[in-house]
């Protein structure tokens, strides 16, 4: 196996180092030190589990294979071994790969709109239910931020935040991490009148939500606006001006939030939005310098540059990055995204193993 002892004697000792500081009364004082360990922690743990499983099984060929000399029997035992050990290297090798920094992250999602106008909207709606339905299975904290309805129910827009709710090694963004860009619907539209199947789209756009926020923000760089928050068609709900348009003027991103009860928690709220965004224009700027394309996310909504599409009529989803295809649509606008999700994720996987030999 390629990989040093050193490095692996390394990852024993942080191992060892977290457990003894997880184990600190003081460090849980400070709940975001202490989750910040326990992530870490809890990623560490399955390659520690299988770096034991394979000492031991190295320990136990070699001891079958002294008494193999003497007792004929101990022969089967060590042919088992030998050939369960390359299979722990390989699951070793695999869980060393260098880990997307972020996989244990919380996330932001924007869903907008595009072509196809109040259809693009309701499909947008469509898709905004979907994530909700699978965070809800997953137990993860869903929470709408800032919504701009269209007249027939849909979205023209909405920003959600989606958290985990416990310390995990691969957190909502190792899920959702490969969900950015155009997703392509084909349908009858509800305001169809002869029954023609019509294609839009609408665009999802994700960011890893920062817990250390490394992107700065002069607070003279901002422009704060309040206003009332408003239900579909501009309805007043509020009577105070509760809700807050935050403009970062050098990059021209505009955020608002008004679900929160207060102009200061909507204020707070907006900005965190806003370095979260900023944060990705980062990633972005360093992921195409290093031409990491799998970072990248289609910024036009425009239905010709698809990753995924929704087939109502033949009842089929297909990402169209990794030759994906099922024939459960229903199913998956109901939540369950596991099977495209996994399907990304192995492909993935199996780049950065091919990349790494």
């Amino acid at each position: 196996m390629a990989v040093e002892s050193s490095s692996l004697q390394g990852l024993l000792d942080e191992y060892a180092e977290l457990e003894q500081q997880l184990a600190d009364p003081a460090v849980h004082a400070d709940q975001g030190r202490a989750r910040k360990l326990g992530k870490r922690y809890a990623e560490l743990s399955p390659m520690v589990k299988t770096l034991n499983e394979l000492e031991a099984a190295r320990a136990d060929l070699a001891a079958a294979t002294e008494l193999a000399a003497e007792d004929p029997a101990f022969a089967i035992e060590a042919d088992e071994l030998a050939a369960r050990i390359p299979v722990l290297e390989a699951k070793l090798t695999e869980q060393l790969l260098p880990r997307d920094p972020y996989d244990g992250s919380d996330v932001l999602m924007e869903i907008k709109s595009g072509e196809g106008g109040e259809e693009s909207a309701l499909f947008a709606g469509d898709l905004l239910r979907m994530y909700l339905r699978y965070a809800e299975r997953h137990n993860w904290k869903a929470e709408v931020l800032d919504s701009n309805e269209s007249d027939l129910g849909g979205y023209k827009d909405v920003t959600v935040s989606f958290k985990t709710k416990s310390a995990e090694p691969d957190g909502v963004w190792a899920r959702l991490k490969f969900e950015g860009g155009v997703h392509r619907v084909q349908r009858v539209p509800a305001t169809e009148s002869q029954g023609r199947i019509h294609t839009s789209a609408a665009g999802v756009l994700i960011y890893p939500e920062p817990e250390d926020v490394e992107v700065e923000i002069d607070p003279n760089d901002l422009r704060i606006d309040v206003f009332r928050s408003s239900g579909p068609g501009g309805q007043s709900v509020n009577t105070t001006d509760s809700a807050v348009r935050v403009t970062h003027v050098p990059t021209g991103i505009v955020v608002s939030c008004q679900n929160e009860k207060s102009q200061i928690q909507n204020r707070a709220r907006a900005i965190q939005v806003l370095q979260a965004r900023l944060q990705a224009i980062a990633e972005e700027e360093a992921a195409a310098k290093a031409a990491d394309a799998r970072r990248s996310q289609v910024r036009t909504v425009d239905r010709s540059e698809r990753v995924r599409t929704y087939n109502f009529p033949e009842n089929r989803i297909s990402d169209h990055r990794v030759n994906y295809k099922a024939y459960n649509l229903d199913q998956v606008l109901d939540g369950e995204l596991d099977g495209v999700l996994d399907a990304l994720r192995d492909a993935d996987r199996e780049e950065r193993l091919a990349a790494q030999s």
